[in-house]
């Protein structure tokens, strides 16, 4: 993170703490959901210490995953739950360690990606922290949507009804068709291209087409070299369960390499607390490339003929053993090669290697093995 402006960021941790006294309901709301979340989080975010993958039950998950690479977690959150940095100028982000969202303080008010729920009025605690230092205005006068999945946007109604909001043509029909009073859908839509000017800022928004979902859009700003693309790229962690499931699996893949190609310093990735590097993303390149690679040889080398054999004419029984036969199979070289590198490996890596024998592989990719053209 840039160190520029730091008496700025400590007036910023001043006015937070200040917003924020240990007494207040809300910063004991805050500390029993801590309580009660970081277990939760560390079962299902943490990891088994070695050993061949596998697709039975794991046992009791206090203890049965990987420690996470200290690397791969960012900044303690305060009493209320979040934290609020300022990555360069006037560009901030946000996050509860789970979720992320970034804004820019200008001179005309505020301009905010993403409303995560789980980060919720903290967004606003956040805001206010920054523009009692800097001075400036701390109303939300621009929301875009990343994309318009509840999890990244469901406190999008907490900013008023006056509020400019934008987001891909897609992504308001998505909206409308969901009918969220918490996600109104965006009055600004745009089908490649948007270039946003306030008070002296500018984001550039790009479509590049289907990846995580339909809609979801790189938002750029050029002045900080900072991207902010979400559901894609997860620095320091392996993706989330069957590749954040995504809809779209050939397209995540070719997006991981888009990210590459703008000039940015700083990614925002929408998840897992910490900002994002080149390197993050070239690590997780390569682990999506070992996936495909051990799929190659799972669908050239497994067998299903013995579970026809066991299952007899229970088709979906047979299928669910050859794919979990199949998943385990490709996710352990894997999960043995990347212990240590990326959080988490060992908790999701069977879930993403199925998705690429599935999609990826077989259903998009037409490579059928087994299950090819009948002679």
């Amino acid at each position: 993170m840039c160190t520029e402006g730091q008496n700025t960021q400590d007036d910023v941790r001043a006015a937070a703490e200040s917003a924020a006294p240990l007494a207040s309901r809300r910063a004991f709301l805050a500390g029993a959901g801590t309580a009660a979340i970081v277990p939760a989080a560390a079962t299902l975010l943490g990891g088994r210490l070695a050993g061949a993958a596998s697709a039975s039950p794991r046992g009791s998950r206090s203890g049965d995953f990987a420690p996470i690479p200290a690397r791969s977690l960012g900044p303690a959150v305060n009493s209320d739950g979040y934290f609020v940095g300022r990555i360069s100028g006037n560009l901030y982000w946000v996050t509860d360690s789970v979720y992320i969202s970034m804004f820019l303080s200008t001179t005309e008010g505020v301009v905010l990606v993403d409303a995560p729920p789980t980060i919720g009025h903290n967004l606003l605690r956040a805001i206010n922290a920054v523009t009692t230092a800097n001075g400036r205005p701390s109303k939300v006068t621009h929301f875009i949507y990343s994309h318009s999945h509840a999890d990244h946007a469901a406190a999008a109604s907490l900013f008023g009804p006056d509020v400019v909001r934008i987001g891909h043509e897609q992504c308001r029909s998505l909206l409308v068709r969901d009918n969220d009073q918490n996600r109104p859908p965006p009055t600004v839509t745009f089908t490649r291209r948007h270039t946003l000017d306030v008070g002296g800022e500018r984001l550039e928004l790009t479509y590049h087409g289907n990846n995580h979902s339909p809609d979801n859009i790189f938002i750029y700003a050029p002045d900080y070299r900072v991207l902010m693309f979400v559901d894609v790229i997860f620095p320091g962690w392996v993706p989330f369960k069957e590749l954040a499931v995504s809809q779209a699996i050939p397209d995540w893949i070719r997006a991981q390499k888009i990210t590459l190609s703008y000039p940015w310093e700083t990614l925002i990735a929408g998840h897992n607390g910490r900002l994002g590097t080149r390197h993050d993303v070239k690590l997780q390149i390569a682990y999506v490339d070992d996936l495909l690679a051990q799929a190659r040889l799972t669908m050239a080398s497994l067998d299903p003929s013995p579970l026809f054999k066991k299952y007899g004419n229970n088709t979906w029984a047979i299928v669910d053993a050859y794919f979990k036969e199949a998943s385990a199979q490709i996710a352990a070289p894997v999960i043995d090669k990347y212990l240590g590198k990326l959080a988490a490996v060992d908790v999701f890596t069977v879930d993403n290697a199925y998705t690429i024998f599935e999609f990826a592989l077989r259903v998009d990719g037409g490579v059928l093995g087994p299950f090819g053209i009948h002679p």
